[in-house]
């Protein structure tokens, strides 16, 4: 269910004013040839224009978050594209079990290899050794999705990683501090609910708009990110 068009507490039509906002921030990026990795789904609205608007690069970093045992929309940490699993506080809160987590992380992983191979069929990831690296999404609740990008991300050297979202917990924020070099957000609320709150349209996103806004070539805005 989308967020309602008549709420009041919404900063951002949908994700694509979200990222034209966001590419406003990060414009003095611009020309420095980026690689925005999204995270799918919802990020890659974002990321495709947060792209076009900096000449960059779009691909996408995929992580899976790992549901708690007593409730799927609660994550107790996240799984990377090469099995590396980071949990956070709530995993020892909820007392999950080693059995649960290890069951739940071949789960995602599996989840992640189907995404890998129906997002970029027959293409490679980018090599991300020595480049300006920009992960974007839609939004931060516990963070725990972001923190495990920022993770596989740094293993592959950068020569900058930089983490943006339109909209976040300060919470999940905080913890970002020591993964990325910088960390953009364009709203914290101190009383953050849940991300759809702060969009009029948060429709989902499905597979064959993935393919498509990964297909698309960059296309160069014409006019200069910051006025």
């Amino acid at each position: 269910m989308n967020a309602s068009s008549s709420n009041r507490d919404a900063c951002f039509v949908d994700r694509a004013d979200a990222a034209r906002q966001l590419a406003k921030v990060l414009g003095h990026y611009r020309g420095l040839q980026p690689l925005v990795l999204a995270i799918p789904r919802g990020g890659l609205p974002i990321g495709r224009i947060v792209a076009n608007a900096l000449d960059g690069e779009l691909d996408v970093v995929l992580v899976r978050k790992l549901c708690s045992p007593i409730n799927s929309e609660v994550a107790i940490g996240a799984i990377d594209e090469q099995g590396r699993v980071q949990l956070n506080a709530l995993a020892g809160v909820l007392d999950a079990e080693n059995r649960h987590i290890r069951a739940e992380a071949a789960r995602q992983l599996a989840v992640i290899r189907k995404r890998r191979a129906a997002c970029t069929p027959g293409r490679q990831t980018v090599d991300a050794h020595g480049r300006l690296m920009i992960v974007v999404d839609d939004g931060l609740a516990t963070g725990a999705t972001m923190r495990a990008a920022l993770e596989a991300v740094r293993q592959q050297h950068p020569a900058r990683l930089v983490a943006a979202v339109p909209v976040a917990a300060p919470g999940s924020l905080d913890d970002l501090a020591g993964l990325a070099d910088e960390v953009t957000c364009l709203h914290a609320p101190a009383h953050f609910r849940a991300i759809r709150a702060f969009y009029q349209d948060f429709g989902p996103v499905d597979d064959r708009e993935v393919l498509e806004l990964l297909s698309a070539p960059t296309v160069a805005v014409k006019s200069p990110v910051n006025p």
